[in-house]
């Protein structure tokens, strides 16, 4: 017997809330479990728990990311079934699981029992297309917490890769002086070729007290106390690297240095622009296993 609904969507932020409003007016029937706020449309029936959910329909959507601690579904409040066991106990062949950053105690799981899984952060079109989203929550956070205006500035983009490349462009719109360090001479060639400036990252220390801004993309400690104990005294760095990110954040508090760990960027500041991509994604993804 099919399932009464098209799409199970649980837990999250912004982002799922707006991915089930999108869905309802593609003429998808939802069902929805622990969201941050209430879907505002009234076809879209909210389940009782967890297990009233998965019963509701064979597409189950959690968020990004599934779970922060491997033990809890990300939500906005703790939610007492909304856990990696709970799923876990209710997850069969029948189910196709999508989410961000599933959890290997998940996939394991879908991969031992057959169970079809898509994960959004495994995506190369979502990282690029929420690149987008991301360089843009990078630059407002920057312009926000600094009094030094953006354009001609002096900005040191650590990492060069897909948001790093798109956060780079970015600054160079807005008139900054873009330099880009990384390890790899390939990686700075093509910084060059984009109009960037470009240093090894091994030779940084030479070059870190002319910045007025340092973004962060390499999650590793890349702004460690030697570094840092050299930034200029009025530098902003904003670092976007998976947590716990690459700077040094105890040093920069007992050495009043501006320094900000930004994560989470697409559900934060274009919660809407990035559930209009998952939503497309999904339907792509689905639509692939089923030709």
């Amino acid at each position: 017997m099919p399932s009464p609904y098209n799409f199970a969507i649980f837990g999250g932020d912004l982002r799922q809330v707006y991915m089930a409003e999108a869905f309802i007016q593609m003429g998808y029937k939802i069902a929805v479990y622990g969201l941050s706020e209430k879907v505002n449309n009234d076809t879209c029936y909210t389940a009782s728990s967890l297990e009233e959910l998965f019963s509701l329909s064979n597409v189950l959507i959690g968020p990004i990311p599934m779970s922060r601690d491997k033990t809890n579904i990300t939500s906005k409040e703790t939610i007492s079934d909304l856990t990696i066991d709970n799923i876990v106990s209710l997850l069969n062949r029948n189910f196709t699981l999508i989410g961000g950053n599933i959890p290997s105690s998940l996939t394991d799981i879908c991969a031992s029992n057959k169970i079809s899984y898509f994960d959004y952060m495994k995506s190369d079109k979502i990282a690029v297309k929420n690149g987008i989203a991301t360089a843009e929550g990078t630059i407002m956070e920057a312009i926000k917490s600094s009094d030094i205006n953006l354009h001609h500035s002096n900005c040191l983009v650590l990492g060069y890769g897909r948001c790093a490349k798109i956060l780079a462009q970015k600054l160079q719109g807005l008139n900054a002086i873009v330099t880009v360090a990384a390890r790899s001479e390939d990686a700075l060639a093509y910084a060059e070729a984009a109009g960037h400036g470009s240093i090894l990252l091994a030779n940084m220390k030479d070059h870190i007290s002319s910045f007025d801004y340092i973004f962060n993309t390499i999650p590793s400690r890349i702004l460690d106390s030697d570094i840092l104990k050299l930034v200029n005294s009025h530098v902003t760095i904003v670092d976007i690297a998976s947590a716990p990110g690459g700077t040094d954040f105890e040093y920069c508090k007992n050495h009043d240095i501006n320094a900000i760990l930004f994560l989470g960027i697409p559900g934060k500041v274009a919660p809407r622009s990035s559930a209009n991509i998952l939503v497309t994604e999904t339907l792509a993804y689905l639509k692939e296993r089923s030709d």
